[in-house]
């Protein structure tokens, strides 16, 4: 065994001796070794680890005659080796990371080893979000070049490891060095190898209005996967999957988590082979797809954040949070608490004017909201879902002296004004489609599918992001604009653009992502103050691509507070509390109709960004009351809920009772949730035993003659009092005795 000297603490360091490479964090070892035959091997993924040689862990025997033999070596098959970065087409059936095809019809490849650097920092990915280093301190990198043994194409493997984030990214560049075409087929963001298949999948799938749904069910033999073919990530799936241990539990337990930093079709699948050995990828997803390389050109994938925990799920969760809320958010707003909103949509959707909202306005400064926010409904004859998408200028008819006289006196009532956009989308009913009807994603001589009665605008042409650009950044140059809410309410059919030649066609999916990535780039570099919130659906494009662009996405269209335990449950796995949009909505509930007391909307809500969605103005003076309070509190506790350490202490998959709580990271404030789905005859005594907390601090209950030690409040725990009937709830606000 051979130790890591103090010189050589590093995070990433190169053992010359046995061409093993050693990436660690703070509490994680990655460990790769280039064969001798040049091949790349994984070797470890986990714990920390001291030692630098693990060549013991690579066994050989001969496994039969259906396993063919590398380089023609007795008993040396890829197939039964941990790869790195495996190919398609030579000894190693199994599913491949890249696949090519070249000018001579062949696919098959055999990458080796060529080259290798190591340097402080991480570098951008040119048109691409990504996680990212405010100082070079904060992350190594590790380039690997390996290349074809026939063809001159080279595969660049990076890895970036953030040692005290304790994440790992991993993106991939595919080159052709020749002269030829080369077409690419597959080529995904990361590829992990297992030895053995005692685990549990974990994913986060759902619907429209139920998003983020909590899956866990175990590896059987063959392939399972989730993905996106719908042109975005989707509401259907998440781009993030999780292995985790059998016996590993919300605490306890190891787990290994995979997220793609990306906003389009995406796959994430693993494979348990004949002899038990899990092989996990996750990158763009083939179906569909292909990039041709003309000579001396390269395809830069996506990135994927690499995530090891022995701490169980929160343990995962806690460092998703960290570096996607500090390293993959950006922008002004990121650490900034942010405002209590108002929007308009579910008060009065199509049917508003300037009268209406100013009244909505007027009311929510009242109750004490900080951000108005107008929604669909405002620009060209859009007075209904049938027309005008595209068409950015204001509907004077409804919205009298303009967008700069509207916020100007909502302004003066001293909130901020915020305004929806959904720019990727044309109505065929619109002076844009009228105007530019080969502007939208289509195949000439098939019909143009409308979803919404909208079409999509084909942002693989330089020519229509350039108008996106110009005609938004007109109307947020109109006004005193702070907050955009920007949405996009349709999946691609027909999928075809009228600028790309036919052999390029498969690439309009990628193509349009990076039109998109480049048109927010564009936006919120020019307008760094305005708060930028993604939408879709509400969160049929929850992910981390969006994240880099806007630091905060609207959860899910379904506000119902019993159906966001579970979305919000779920969500919480990967994505700041911060990020997610949670709004107090009326009842009965606009998407399920169920009637819930506002005292648990209110406490749901204060989940992450707090707002409203419902018409203030009809409501009672006691539901006005309590919503003066609720936003009263969550004033004094937002900075808590929105930057503080998230825990999930009871399941809505798994219990009627279902709790959460948050902790300052200063360890002074707690704010713990409970809510009970179902009342019951004659329930036991409940209590919740807290996590996170100082053992040997004293907590006092905020409004309450109670002060107890933090190890009380762990192990014997706090008391819920008896609820009365269905959908009850309570909070509790905990403050650290100095």
């Amino acid at each position: 065994m051979e130790n890591l000297n103090n010189k050589e603490n590093k995070s990433i360091v190169y053992n010359q001796d046995n061409n093993t490479f050693i990436l660690n964090s703070n509490k994680t070892s990655y460990i790769l070794k280039v064969l001798d035959s040049g091949h790349l091997a994984h070797l470890y993924w986990g714990r920390r680890l001291r030692s630098t040689n693990l060549d013991y862990v690579i066994r050989r025997r001969n496994w039969g005659s259906f396993l063919a033999n590398t380089d023609n070596k007795e008993n040396f098959m890829l197939e039964a080796i941990s790869q790195e970065y495996p190919g398609y087409g030579a000894t190693d059936l199994r599913s491949p990371a890249v696949e090519l095809q070249f000018s001579d019809g062949s696919s098959a490849t055999d990458f080796r080893y060529v080259s290798h650097k190591i340097y402080e920092g991480k570098n951008k990915l040119e048109g691409l979000p990504a996680t990212y280093t405010e100082n070079d301190e904060e992350a190594t990198t590790l380039e690997i070049v390996l290349k074809d043994t026939l063809k001159p194409v080279e595969i660049v493997l990076t890895y970036s490891v953030f040692k005290e984030f304790d994440a790992i990214t991993r993106n991939v560049k595919v080159r052709n060095m020749g002269q030829e075409d080369v077409k690419i087929l597959r080529v995904l963001s990361a590829n992990v190898d297992f030895n053995d298949d005692n685990f549990d999948m974990i994913q986060l799938s759902g619907s429209w209005a139920r998003e983020r749904h909590f899956v866990r069910q175990p590896l059987r033999s063959g392939s399972q996967s989730i993905e996106s073919r719908r042109g975005s990530s989707s509401h259907a799936q998440n781009p993030f999957m999780a292995l985790a241990r059998k016996d590993t539990t919300e605490t306890k337990g190891d787990i290994y988590g995979f997220s793609f930093v990306y906003s389009g079709n995406f796959l994430a699948n693993v494979e348990v082979d004949m002899f038990y050995n899990s092989r996990v990828q996750i990158g763009i997803n083939p179906f569909d797809f292909s990039w041709l390389l003309k000579e001396n050109e390269e395809f830069q994938s996506p990135e994927a954040v690499l995530v090891y925990s022995p701490n169980g799920v929160t343990g995962m969760s806690h460092i998703y949070h960290n570096l996607y809320g500090k390293r993959l958010a950006r922008g002004e707003h990121r650490d900034k608490i942010r405002p209590i909103l108002i929007n308009n949509w579910e008060a009065t959707y199509f049917d508003f004017n300037e009268t209406s909202i100013k009244n909505i306005a007027k009311e929510a400064s009242n109750l004490g909201m900080e951000l108005f926010v107008l929604d669909d409904g405002w620009f060209g004859k859009r007075n209904n879902d049938d027309c005008s998408l595209g068409d950015w200028f204001v509907n004077e008819d409804k919205i009298k002296g303009g967008l700069g006289k509207l916020s100007k006196e909502i302004n003066d009532m001293g909130l901020q004004f915020g305004l929806w956009f959904e720019p990727e989308m044309v109505c065929p009913v619109s002076e844009l489609y009228e105007k530019y009807p080969d502007w939208c994603i289509h195949i000439p001589g098939r019909i143009r599918s409308e979803a919404r009665m909208q079409l999509i605008l084909d942002l693989s042409r330089d020519d229509v992001c350039d108008y996106i650009i110009e005609t938004l950044s007109k109307v947020l140059s109109s006004a005193s604009i702070s907050y955009v809410k920007w949405d996009m309410n349709r999946n691609m059919t027909e999928i075809g653009s009228a600028k790309l030649p036919p052999e390029r066609q498969r690439e309009l999916p990628h193509r349009y992502m990076l039109g998109l990535y480049r048109i927010m780039e564009e936006l919120t570099t020019a307008f760094p103050h305005i708060l930028f919130e993604s939408c879709s659906g509400g969160g049929g494009r929850f992910d981390p691509g969006m994240l880099y662009y806007m630091p905060q996405t609207w959860t899910s269209d379904n506000t119902d507070a019993i159906e966001r335990l579970k979305i919000q449950y779920g969500t919480s796995l990967v994505y700041p509390n911060v990020s997610m949009g949670c709004h107090v909505s009326a009842v009965p509930n606009h998407q399920v109709h169920r009637m819930t007391p506002l005292n648990t909307r209110g406490v749901v809500a204060m989940s992450g960004n707090f707002g409203y969605e419902l018409d203030i103005t009809k409501l009672s003076d006691e539901e006005k009351e309590m919503i003066k309070e609720q936003i009263k509190n969550y004033k004094k506790i937002r900075e808590t809920i929105q930057f503080g350490d998230y825990y999930r202490l009871s399941s809505p998959f798994e219990s009627n009772d279902v709790a959460w709580m948050f902790v300052s990271k200063d360890k002074k404030e707690v704010v713990v949730s409970f809510v009970r789905q179902r009342a019951l005859p004659h329930p036991k005594f409940e209590s919740l035993k807290l996590v996170g907390l100082e053992e040997d601090a004293s907590y006092e209950i905020v409004g309450e003659d109670a002060v107890f030690f933090g190890d009380e409040l762990m192990y014997v725990g706090l008391n819920v009092p008896e609820l009365v009937g269905d959908y009850a709830a309570k909070m509790w606000v905990l403050r650290k005795v100095l």
